[in-house]
């Protein structure tokens, strides 16, 4: 498949079958943290970037072939979804397919254009990011480009959920030592009250960040932030690990592929969940993965990955 992955399983959604409407890295931020390395150029006009009618199709392909046990189909993978100038026409048309729920995960900057707002006003839920209550430290977060000012984000945000009636789950990625302290969690939940979120989903690293540099925060900061962004909705706070389950009868280095190319994986939670396999086969399938040209080893925190060959990390 070239745009369908998964299904992966997700803390937030299950069991969620990914929808990748985007070439990898096409985005408007250079985030700090972003799992896919950085973006080089940065994007930031819509644009058909692929075949709009090819994703639906391959949609409509894995809900007939193995629909059965997915919770959510979720627009995100490789870059930010919104930029893909047909992303209502999709959404619209897996719609009408299927009664499983649609999310859609963006950094919701084009969420001030009210064509954006209108192409997501119809899926169940949207799942935006803010990392950041001061133009300073968004700047220096996200590193967005030009035109993807902190000032559009929030006018975006407070606009969207006016207008929507989904679910609007805020996404937090908490990073030691930038974004995690007393003072820059009461600025973001000063920004984030008026967007009035269903809930604020705090993030961490568990994938290998952009800057090698990058490290979660600690459990105290953790729980700071809950108290904190607790007081503006509730709070869902990491849980757990990755999982890796094989779909019996495909080939399972190209399920690999299919699911590192948009999120790569730790190496053990690959080891884990190919176990039953065996050492020697997990050996000769990270063989196979290297021979491929498509995935490379990334070391982050001490720990290594199988991320996009095509991903830059320095």
């Amino acid at each position: 498949m070239k745009y369908v992955f998964g299904p992966v399983r997700s803390r937030r959604l299950g069991r969620s079958l990914g929808v990748d409407p985007v070439p990898l890295k096409t985005c408007n931020w250079n985030c700090v943290y972003c799992q896919l390395g950085r973006s080089r150029p940065m994007v930031a006009t819509r644009e058909a970037w692929v075949p709009a009618e090819d994703v639906v199709a391959e949609v409509r392909q894995t809900l007939e072939a193995r629909g059965d046990g997915i919770d959510w189909i979720t627009f995100a993978g490789s870059g930010e979804p919104t930029l893909h100038a047909q992303l209502g026409w999709m959404l619209a048309s897996v719609k009408e397919m299927t009664e499983i729920p649609v999310a859609v995960i963006t950094n919701g900057v084009l969420l001030h254009d009210p064509e954006v707002r209108a192409a997501l006003r119809g899926v169940d839920a949207v799942l935006p990011s803010l990392d950041a209550g001061t133009d300073a430290l968004y700047r220096k977060v996200v590193r967005p480009h030009p035109e993807a000012t902190f000032e559009r984000l929030v006018q975006g945000l407070t606009a969207f959920r006016q207008e929507f009636t989904g679910y609007l789950w805020v996404e937090t990625m908490l990073i030691r030592g930038l974004n995690d302290d007393e003072a820059a969690l009461e600025q973001l939940a000063h920004v984030l009250e008026p967007i009035a979120p269903n809930e604020i989903h705090l993030n961490v690293t568990v994938r290998p960040p952009s800057e090698p540099w990058v490290a979660p925060p600690e459990a105290a900061a953790l729980d700071r932030a809950a108290e904190i962004l607790g007081r503006v909705a509730p709070v869902v706070v990491p849980s757990g690990r990755g999982v890796f389950v094989l779909d019996e009868g495909r080939d399972p280095v190209e399920q690999i592929l299919e699911v590192i190319e948009r999120h790569p994986l730790p190496e053990r939670v690959l080891s884990e969940g190919l176990a039953h396999l065996g050492e020697a086969t997990r050996a000769a399938l990270f063989a196979q993965l290297e021979a491929t040209g498509r995935a490379q080893r990334v070391e982050r925190q001490g720990e290594p990955s199988w991320v996009a060959r095509s991903a830059f990390f320095s």
